[in-house]
């Protein structure tokens, strides 16, 4: 199994950056070998998939960040960063890491807040 723990949320005036990063531990081989994600949930709305990379470093971007975030993935130090640019206020949201295929566990996330 592996856990994963989100870190690095906060609140920021539009316009900023932030970088968020997924810590990996236990079963390495499993994070190494699959696609992950950054995912994010706003209030009363449904969990969306934000960015992916995959296993050979491709990556995915969904429509309203490409430009704004790039996602990285470092398989010595087992994390998943995200650097998120030129923040907007509908970019506040609760963030949170996972396989592409949602197969671990959820985290407790971590609270991206961008102020107008």
């Amino acid at each position: 199994q592996v856990q994963l723990v989100e870190s690095g949320g906060g609140l920021v005036q539009a316009g900023e950056s932030l970088r968020i990063s997924c810590a990996a531990s236990g079963n390495i081989f499993f994070f190494r070998s699959n696609a992950m994600g950054w995912y994010r949930q706003a209030p009363g709305k449904p969990r969306e998939l934000v960015a992916a990379i995959g296993s050979s470093f491709s990556t995915y971007y969904t429509d309203s960040v490409k430009g704004r975030f790039i996602i990285s993935r470092d398989n010595v130090k087992n994390t998943v960063d995200l650097q998120m640019d030129s923040l907007k206020p509908e970019d506040t949201a609760v963030y949170y890491c996972n396989t592409e295929t949602r197969a671990v566990s959820w985290g407790q996330g971590t609270q991206v807040t961008v102020s107008s």
